[in-house]
C-alpha cells in the first residue's frame, strides 16, 4: 500500500490536466506517493490525453458526472493508501510539496487533515481565494481564511507562514488522513459541490480531530473566484449548503437562534443582488432556502449521528464574531486585524 495516493477529480479538463498535470507528477514523483486521476464522465478528451500522455497516471473512470463531494467519495474506494490527497486539477504544485504535509501528519496522530499554502496562480504573490492559509467561518456561517475575508485577497509576506490549526481545510489541495474520512463518512454526496469540506472538517472536529494549515508547503490555484463572476448555480449552492451545514453541525443550543438570524441576512444578500439587477442570483438565494426546508428532514439522522458524537471539549464550533460586523461595518480588511479565532 502507498503511504500518499493524489487524486484530481476531472470533469471535461483535458487542457486543465495537460497543463497542471506535469507538475504534480513531477513534484510527486516518489515509491511512495501515486497520482491518480479520476474521471467525473468527461466527454473532452480528458481519459484520451491522461491514457497516452501521462502512462504512470493512474485513471479511474467513472460513469457519471457525480459532482465534487461523490467523485471523490467513489474515486477513493478505489485507491490505497494511508493518506490521500484531493487536488483539484487547476492546482501547480510545487517541489518537494508533500514532503511538509507528511512529516507533520505522521508527527501528529491527533490531525486527522492539512492544507498547503494556496496562493494564486494568477498574481503569484497573493493568497488564492478559496483556500489561503487555512479557513475558519464565522458565528453565522460565513467562511473565511487567513489571508482572506470575503473579497478582499491579502498579498503573501510571509505573514501566515506559521503552522496552525483551522477550522477547515481547502478542498483544493485537502490531505486528509483516509481512516478518518472513512470514519466520519467522507464527503457529503447530497450536497454535490460547494461547502462540503467545511462540512467534513467539521464533522472531524466534533470527533476531536485537529485540522491545520501546514504552510511550508506552497501551491499555485487557479480557483473560481478568478474566473468568470459568480453565476446562479453557485450562488444556489453555497446558501444551500451553507444553511445545510450549519443544521447539521449547530448544538441545539445555537441552531434556532443562527437560523433565524441568516434569515435576515440571506434577504438582505437577496436584495442586494436584485438592486444590482442580478435577477438570477435574486432567486437563486430563495430557491436555495426553499430546497433548504424541503430538504431538512432528511438530514435529522445525520444531525442526531453527529451531535451524539461530539467531544465535549469541542464547544467552540465558530469563531464567536460576525464576519459581516466586522468587515462592513468595523472596515476590517486584513485576517489579523479580526478578533482572535477558535478552532471548530
Amino acid at each position: 500500500m502507498k503511504k500518499v495516493a493524489v487524486v484530481i477529480l476531472n470533469w471535461n479538463g483535458a487542457t486543465m490536466l495537460q497543463r497542471f498535470l506535469p507538475s504534480v507528477v513531477r513534484c510527486s514523483d516518489s515509491r511512495n506517493v501515486e497520482v491518480c486521476v479520476a474521471d467525473n464522465g468527461s466527454t473532452d478528451a480528458s481519459c484520451r490525453v491522461v491514457e497516452t500522455e501521462f502512462p504512470t497516471v493512474q485513471l479511474i473512470r467513472l460513469p457519471q458526472n457525480y459532482g465534487f463531494a461523490e467523485g471523490y467519495n467513489r474515486a477513493i474506494v478505489q485507491v490505497e493508501a494511508e493518506y490521500v490527497v484531493l487536488l483539484n486539477s487547476d492546482v501547480e504544485v510545487t517541489e518537494g510539496w508533500l514532503d511538509p504535509l507528511i512529516e507533520y501528519m505522521e508527527a501528529h496522530p491527533e490531525a486527522a487533515a492539512c492544507q498547503p499554502k494556496l496562493l494564486s496562480e494568477r498574481q503569484r504573490d497573493s493568497f488564492e481565494y478559496a483556500g489561503a492559509a487555512g479557513g475558519f467561518i464565522d458565528r453565522y456561517g460565513y467562511p473565511f481564511c487567513r489571508g482572506r475575508l470575503f473579497e478582499q485577497v491579502e498579498k503573501d509576506m510571509g505573514q501566515y507562514d506559521t503552522v496552525m490549526s483551522v477550522g477547515w481545510a481547502s478542498g483544493a489541495a485537502l490531505f486528509v488522513r483516509r481512516r478518518v474520512y472513512e470514519e466520519v463518512g467522507g464527503l457529503d454526496a447530497r450536497f454535490f459541490a460547494h461547502m462540503e469540506e467545511i462540512d467534513l472538517c467539521w464533522r472531524m472536529h466534533h470527533r476531536g480531530y485537529d485540522i491545520v494549515c501546514v504552510p511550508q508547503s506552497v501551491v499555485y490555484h487557479v480557483g473560481g473566484a478568478t474566473l468568470k463572476k459568480e453565476n446562479p448555480r453557485k450562488t444556489y449552492l453555497n446558501f444551500r449548503n451553507n444553511l445545510l451545514m450549519l443544521y447539521k453541525n449547530l448544538p441545539s443550543e445555537r441552531l434556532s437562534s443562527v437560523l433565524r438570524v441568516r434569515t435576515v441576512l440571506d434577504g438582505l444578500a437577496a436584495l442586494v443582488f436584485l438592486l444590482k439587477g442580478e435577477m438570477g442570483n435574486f432567486r437563486a438565494v430563495w430557491q436555495a432556502r426553499r430546497d433548504f426546508r424541503q430538504m431538512r428532514p432528511e438530514f435529522v439522522s445525520d444531525r442526531t449521528d453527529i451531535q451524539q458524537h461530539r467531544v465535549p471539549e469541542k464547544l467552540a464550533e465558530c469563531c464567536p464574531f460576525s464576519l459581516l460586523w466586522q468587515c462592513k461595518v468595523m472596515r476590517k480588511k486584513r485576517f489579523a486585524e479580526l478578533p482572535p479565532v477558535a478552532k471548530m
